[in-house]
Formats: C-alpha cells, structure tokens, sequence
C-alpha cells in the first residue's frame, strides 16, 4: 500500500476550495492528520478507533457515507452551539467551519478515500531537515581581514568566516607547552614526559609540530584513547544489567578488537561492515567475527520470565536495544522513538523501525565459539584418539554396571523387605535410641537426597538433641549452651549466611549449607539423652525446591570426649527417599570387591584420559551473539505492544533517505540483512554516516561537536555551528585517498584538524568574546577542558611511575564481585599494583560504583554516552584528598621524586612540578613548596600537586 504523507498546515488550505470539489488528498486528508491522527492512529487507537486507511475507518461506522446527517464523526467535530468546544479534537484548536463543510461535503457524495492512501502524522520536521540533505559541494571561504595564518587551511578559513560575522576574532597562539600536553592528551589521553615537552619546546623547525602529531598517531596508546571514545558511544558494558546483573567475562575480545581498530587506522567503512556483519564477511576470522559484540554488548535481561506475553515484550526490548544502539552510533538518529508510532519529530515511520527490528531478529544475546577452520580441524585431531580411548575405557564400565544393575533388580523385594521404617521426610525426621550419656553428638551422612553418593551439598535448618525423661529437653540450643560445628558452603558477600550456626538457633528457614559430610554438636556438659530430631524444611513451605535439599543416608554417633564415637542410629532400615535413593542402595548391597576393584582400575585410566582431553586447549568462547534465519513474518507491534501485530514488514533501511538503494529483503541466509544494511550506511550517497562521524571527531577534540548532540541530529537535535564545513569536512572523510580524501581513515581527519590555526590557538578567556559567544562554540578560542575520570587515573599512575602498560587481554576489577541469586559489586577499598593497567582496559559493569572513576563523570554503561558530562561535586575534592589510591599515588610520587633527585627539596620541588604541569613553579610556588616539604613532609606536597586543578584540566 503507497504511503501517502500530507506537510500542509490545516490553516494553509485554501478557504475557497468548493465543496462539490472535495478532494481526498487535496482537501480532506490535510485535516485529518492534522487533527486527528495524532490519537486515531494504529499505534495509538484512542477510543478503538483509528483514521489512518479507509479500512479502520470503516470498521466502526463513524463515517455514514452518503449521509452526512447521521455521521458520528461529523458529530464529534461539529460544535453543539456558538461559543461551545466540540468534543473532538480532544486537543489542539477545533475544526474551523470550513474544515467541517470540506468533511460534510465529502461524506455527502460518498466519503470517496482511495485505499491506496495510508494516513500519517506529520511529524515535526520532513526530509527537507538540513541533515536529511545531500552533503554539500562548497568551497572554503575567503575572509580578506582574517589574520594572515588563518588563511590558507580550509577548516580556518570557515570559521574565520562565522566568527566574522559574530564580530568575534581568534585568538594568539597557544605556547608550546601548551600544544604538546593538548596533542598528548587529545591523541593518547596521557600526559607527555618532560623529557618530550623538553625536546619539542626546544625543536624550532617548522615541521615540528606535524611531527609530534605523527608520532602520538602511531603510539598504540592512541587506540587505547580513541577507542574508549568509541565504547561510550556503543554503550559497551561487561555485566548483563537488570535485576540479575551478572558480570560477562568474555567480552573483553571487542574491546581489544576496538582499540587494535582504531590503533590500525581501519576505514571506519569497514568497521560499520563489521561490527553489524561480522559474522557473515569474516565467518573464518575470529579478529573479524568478534566485532558482533556491538550488537549484543548493551544491557540484556536474562530473567528468563515464563510467561510468554512478558518474555515477548523482554525481547522486543532486547532487539530495541540493538535498533537504537545502531542508529544513535551510526546515523544519529533516536528512530528508537518509532516503536510505538510514527516518530512525532523526524519523518520516520513505525515500519521503519519494524523493518529495522526484522533485520536484528535474528540476533541473540550469549557466547560462541569464535575460531578459524584450521584451529577446529587442529583441535579435533587432537581429540580423536583420545575420545576413541575414553569410549573403549568405557564400554566395559558400562557392561560391568549394567550386570550390578541387572543383579541388583532380581533381589529388588529380598532388599527391600529390610527396609521397615518410613523414608527421611524435609520436614522433620526423628530418631530414638536407649538412653545415652554423652556430651557429643554427630551427623555423619553418607548420601545427599539429589545425589545419593555425594556427602556435601544438603541443608539442614535444625538439628535437636532431647534429653531423656519427662521434662525433656532440648539441650543442642545455643541458647542453652549448644555449640554447632560443620563446614559450610562460604557466601563471599555474608560472612556466616550459611554456617552451621542456623542448626541450633532455634529458628526455621534459614538453613546451613554443608560442604563436608558432619555436623558435630558440642552441648557443653554431660547429658543423658534418648533422641535427635531435624528437618532442612521444618516449616513446609520448600517442597519440590533445591533450596532445602536434604540428606538420603545417615547415622548418628555420640561421644563423651570427642575422641571415641559409638553409633546408636542410622537410616539403613528406612525406606529410601526417592528411586536414586533406591538404586544406589541396592547397588551397594550386590557389588562384589573385584567388580570394585575393576572399575577403581577403569575409571582411573578413564580418568587420565580425561585429564589429557582437558589439557588440550578449548576454543575462544567469545560474548559476540548468536546468529540464526528469523522466522519471520514480521510485523509492526500497534504501541510497541507484541500482542498487537500490525502490518507486515521486511528487512529494510530508512525510507527517509530515498537517494540511497535499500537493502534487498533477503532472509534465506543468516546476517545477510544485516550486511546489507551495513552496506547502505557507508554507501557514499547517505550523508547521515559521515556527518555523524566527523562530528564525533570534532566532539573529542574540542569538547564540543559542530553539531551539539552527537547522536541526535534530528529535529530534537542541536543545529550545526559551522554546517559548510561539516559537509566540507564529511565529503573530505569519504573520498578516495587518491582524489585528495581520507578514504573513511581517522588518522588523517586528526592530522588535519590539528594541524588548524582553530585547534592551535590559545584557550585564554577574553571578555568581549566572552559576551558574544560564552561556550566558545565559534572557537574565537581553544575551549578549555577538564580531564576524564580514565584520563585522571591514568595521569596519576603515569607521573608517579606506576602505570602498567600491558594492552589487551581480560581487564582488571576496581570491585569486588559477589554472586548469589543476584550479582553484587562492592568497590576496593585498596587498589594494588595489578589494577595499575590504563583505566580503559578496567571491567566496566552495569550499575556499580567505582570511587574515583565514577565521582568524575565516568557513565553507566547502562546507556551509551556519545558526551561526557563534565560535573564539580565536593566529592571530588575529597576523593582526590582523602582516597586510597590517590593517597597511595601520592606516596609513589614521593618515592619517585626521591629516586630521580635524592633528598634536595628545593629539587624534589621542581620535579614535581616537571612531571605533574609540565612546567617549572614560579617563585612564590618553590618557596612555598619548599617550606611545605620542609615542615610537612614530601608527601605533603605529592598530594597537594595531585589535587590541583591545573593537574585535571587541560588548556
């Protein structure tokens, strides 16, 4: 059906459009998409009732046609009388008179609407919006009063040219110490030594710059920097989120991938290609089929809820995640907006979304084995033999225990008439015996009731130990004196939570956890007792559930001094507890002592040739999803409801960019959707990819994008400052290297807007510009920046001299993780040394707390983060004074400054300032300092220099 979308203005329509000419697309379906559509719609049916086609206008007769009198639509838009509001539209102004004889007339001869015509909000802008546009051909402007070295590189002469207009001018030159801690800084997100600020303050040649720029490019902490940019964009997050949280360890590949990305300079073409496709053009790759993980690496709820209208929508929100987590990265568009409806700003269509949301269906959530055909083929050499070896250790195994078996079942009823008293019951099991001095009494359990051999693994929420005679009592009470002894299952998170303590608190519910085959009760004196009781289940409320799994086999020993034990009760004489109960007990009963001793033999040997097949390596088991042909048919969901089906779709792009070829709906294989979309973000034609990308760059280097919302750039979205050069500067990314263009390579669009008189230019404050432009959005300066909650951690690890360089690999904790029914994630109260490593290489988990990281701005990985915040809390100040590590950091400072130049304050002074400003103190700051160290200590000053500002922000 042709999508038909009306932009006029109800207030635009010509009043002199005759009635007898009622036209349905000219004339009446203007009003009703201005008026009525924004509820009457099928993702919003206010009322059951919906005016987007003639068919859900029919289906409630609110039409009438031919009879305008007897219409209820025309009655719900009519005014009662003069002066009264009619009671549709709910909102918004009322039909004029006109609007209504238009309807009137048209129902009158026959309410005509083609079925073809498919009714549509108009949203709040349409494909003429500036970043819908094709990318402009302009040609860099000429400012004949610009100073003279802002005239001849393009980026400088387009905004030498706006800030002309805003009566604003640019500033001097930045000094070189300046220039080098910004580049270092920008590129690899660390300070520069000041050996390096030495040589390139001292370097007066006119390359010098291009150089320094050249050499922090190929650092391979530049990938480390740039590629943490990257992650906060693609909301990368190594634990699940939601209620159970649980931590992911084996997505730490796509960070690594990102960051040797980045560190290769990979035409960000490729990159889009991969991390949507991986899976399909690298299937033999694993450096390639681990760019999947940008799929799956948000938040994902593994609940696993068992009603399927709920575990319906928890997938819809799964596939929501993805949708939006592609199209903010890559286009910058919010199209998560139209999963509902129509989005209200942006001309994009819920079977947009939908058409997105059957390209994604067939992704899912979890690892999978990532390797080479060679490494499988390699592997399964190695195991063949031993396979063949375990199989033929296990033939007679099983021939040997399937004659127990057999031997065991014909005497089933000789065995079981021994069995005379009832089975073990949760709730309480109770055993008596002939009257017994003892101070000692043991549970010894020879059988758990979920594994008949086990002897750990049960639970037992009270054990009773009653005296003999009338007054009977149960002495085995804490309370009254009883001590209870047994290891215990340990829960890192609570000491004690399932100690063995809870078999004597004369309470029920809480139960030990055993990890050992006895609990001893110690009862502190000399009594005479005749009985024991207990249960893993006293209250009944556990039934059928592992969480009081209790003991099949047992026997209770007493003693007088702990040393010498006298049995005086088992099991054996009860009938078992369930038919595994049942089983291991006959088998105990027939086995003879050489079949014992033949199967010792056999499984020792299959033992060893399991330990062999263990110690060969297994694949890489990566977190990148996993991959299947969705079923299909697919359907818009009516207000994002899955049980609400509404039309059918197929996997396609956005219909607003309509320059740029679909993909084509294949289905029959796996991913290729997902391919071809990935095709039709980089194809040259859609503008959106390299706006959006180039904006991002611009973002990171001056703290502000030429476009303010990096991932929005629709109606919603920031206007662009400077939008001849964001198209100059986007066109310039995606032409060939060989016709003058960076060929979608990063590396050069660095290179060349740091080679800008923009980026060189001086950050001092000026009033008058100031007043005109106060965000230095224009940049008449080079806008200042504080330091990131990564980039400071790593500036203390890096001058104190204890950062650990090490690149890739599983990342470290700056937590402690604890898992029982939910994941918990409590921060170190010390770092040691092997958590040192540079802060984007630190397991980022969803929903935690990480001190100093967190205290300055670093996000939740939660949500994607295309910009930092950049927030001044009084926690701050105190974590960099009084925490651990930065005080930690401030001893190694000192050692470090006593190492390089011995016990001179006046020379630990000056090193100090070397390495935390880059720069000698004046003065007034070495005698103060001096005096510092003198009276306080050298420690003194290290934390005084780590807590300056001018140690966190950057000019």
């Amino acid at each position: 059906m042709k999508s038909w979308f009306v932009v006029a203005l109800s207030w635009l329509m010509p009043f002199g459009v005759q009635a007898e000419n009622a036209d349905f697309a000219r004339d009446v379906a203007p009003i009703l998409e201005q008026h009525c559509l924004r509820c009457h719609n099928p993702g919003n049916v206010k009322g059951d009732f919906s005016l987007a086609t003639i068919d859900h206008a029919r289906e409630h007769d609110y039409l009438s046609p031919g009879q305008p009198d007897e219409s209820h639509l025309l009655q719900l838009v009519t005014p009662p009388s003069d002066g009264e509001r009619p009671e549709m539209p709910k909102e918004g102004e009322p039909l004029s008179a006109e609007q209504i004889d238009v309807l009137k007339q048209w129902i009158a001869d026959g309410a005509n609407w083609p079925n073809e015509i498919v009714l549509h909000e108009p949203s709040k802008v349409d494909k003429s919006w500036w970043s819908f546009q094709p990318l402009a051909d302009v040609e860099t402007p000429v400012v004949d009063d610009a100073p003279d070295d802002w005239q001849s590189h393009p980026i400088d002469r387009f905004v030498v040219a706006t800030m002309s207009s805003k009566g604003l001018t640019p500033s001097s030159p930045a000094d070189r110490r300046t220039l080098i801690r910004r580049a270092t800084y920008d590129l690899l997100g660390l300070p520069p030594t000041p050996d390096e600020m030495a040589a390139f303050e001292a370097d007066d040649s006119p390359d010098a710059w291009k150089r320094l720029i050249d050499r922090l490019l190929e650092s391979p902490h530049y990938g480390e920097r740039w590629g943490r940019h990257w992650l906060d964009v693609v909301r990368f997050g190594e634990s699940r989120g939601f209620e159970r949280n649980e931590i992911i360890n084996n997505a730490w590949p796509f960070r690594d991938y990102v960051i040797r990305s980045f560190n290769d300079d990979k035409p960000f073409d490729q990159f889009v290609r991969e991390q949507l496709a991986g899976d399909v053009i690298g299937a033999d790759d694993p450096e390639t089929a681990v760019a999947t993980t940008f799929l799956v690496c948000g938040p994902y709820d593994d609940v696993g809820n068992q009603d399927a209208a709920q575990a319906a929508q928890i997938r819809a929100n799964t596939i929501d995640d993805i949708i939006r987590g592609t199209t903010e990265a890559f286009i910058g568009l919010t199209v998560g907006c139209a999963r509902c409806h129509d989005h209200k700003f942006d001309p994009i269509r819920q079977t947009d979304y939908y058409a997105l949301y059957a390209t994604f269906a067939g992704v899912t959530h979890g690892p999978r084995e990532v390797s080479t055909t060679e490494q499988r083929q390699q592997r399964t050499e190695q195991l063949v033999p031993l396979e063949e070896a375990r199989n033929e250790l296990q033939q007679p195994i099983d021939r040997i225990e399937q004659s127990i078996r057999e031997r065991a079942k014909s005497r089933e009823d000789e065995l079981a008439a021994a069995w005379t008293r009832p089975p073990l019951q949760r709730t309480l099991t109770e055993e008596s015996f002939e009257p017994t001095e003892v101070r000692f009494v043991r549970l010894v359990v020879e059988g758990a009731e979920n594994n008949p051999a086990a002897r750990s693994g049960y639970r037992i929420d009270e054990f009773e130990v009653w005296t003999a005679g009338e007054e009977s009592r149960n002495v085995a009470l804490k309370s009254a004196g009883g001590h209870a002894i047994g290891d215990s299952r340990i829960a890192a998170d609570f000491n004690g939570a399932y100690s063995a303590d809870l078999t004597n608190d004369g309470l029920f519910g809480a139960r030990w956890i055993a990890s050992g085959p006895h609990l001893t009760i110690d009862i502190k004196d000399h009594w005479t007792i005749d009985r024991v009781v207990f249960s893993s289940d006293r209250k009944g409320d556990s039934a059928g559930h592992n969480v009081a799994s209790f003991i099949s086999e047992y026997h209770i020993e007493v003693s007088t001094d702990g040393e010498e034990w006298t049995t005086v009760a088992d099991s054996h004489d009860r009938q078992p507890i369930n038919d595994a109960h049942r089983n291991h007990r006959m088998r105990q009963a027939v086995i003879t002592s050489e079949e014992r001793q033949q199967l010792a033999d056999l499984r020792k040997q299959l033992g060893e040739v399991n330990r062999q097949i263990a110690a060969i390596p297994v694949l890489p088991v990566w977190w990148v999803g996993n991959y299947s042909r969705p079923a299909g048919p697919f359907h818009t969901f009516l207000g994002g409801d899955p049980q609400k089906p509404g039309e059918v779709v197929t996997p396609a792009s956005l219909s607003l960019v309509d320059n740029v070829p679909a993909p084509t709906a294949d289905l029959t294989q796996i991913g290729q959707a997902r391919a071809d979309l990935a095709e039709w973000l980089v194809d040259p034609q859609n503008s959106l990819t390299p706006r959006v990308l180039v904006n991002r760059v611009w973002h990171y280097h001056f703290g502000k994008g030429i476009v303010d919302t990096p991932s929005d750039f629709g109606a919603m979205g920031g206007q662009p400052s400077h939008p001849e050069l964001l198209d100059w500067l986007a066109r310039k990314l995606i032409t060939p290297a060989a016709e003058g263009g960076f060929g979608w390579r990063l590396k050069p669009l660095h290179k060349f807007i740091m080679m800008s008189q923009a980026y060189q230019q001086s950050s001092a404050h000026r009033e008058e510009a100031a007043a005109i432009d106060a965000d230095s959005r224009l940049l008449w300066r080079f806008p200042p920046r504080r330091l990131s909650a990564e980039e400071i951690r790593d500036t203390m690890l890096s001058v104190t001299g204890q950062l650990d360089t090490t690149m890739g690999g599983p990342g470290f904790r700056l937590y402690r993780y604890l898992q029982d029914n939910v994941a918990t994630y409590v921060p170190l109260e010390e770092h040691g040394p092997e958590t040192y490593r540079r802060a984007v290489y630190h397991q980022n988990a969803r929903a935690t707390v990480v001190d100093l990281m967190s205290d300055f701005d670093c996000p939740d990985p939660a949500f994607a983060a295309p910009k930092r915040s950049a927030t001044t809390t009084p926690l701050q100040a105190l974590t960099l004074m009084n925490h651990d590590f930065t005080l930690d950091m401030a001893n190694a400072l000192a050692a470090r400054l006593t190492s390089d130049v011995g016990d001179d304050a006046a020379a630990q002074v000056e090193r100090g300032f070397e390495l935390a400003f880059g720069r000698s103190p004046s003065e007034t700051e070495r005698e103060a300092s001096v005096q510092l160290v003198e009276q306080h200590g050298l420690v003194a000053l290290c934390r005084v220099l780590l807590n300056a500002n001018e140690f966190i922000y950057l000019q």
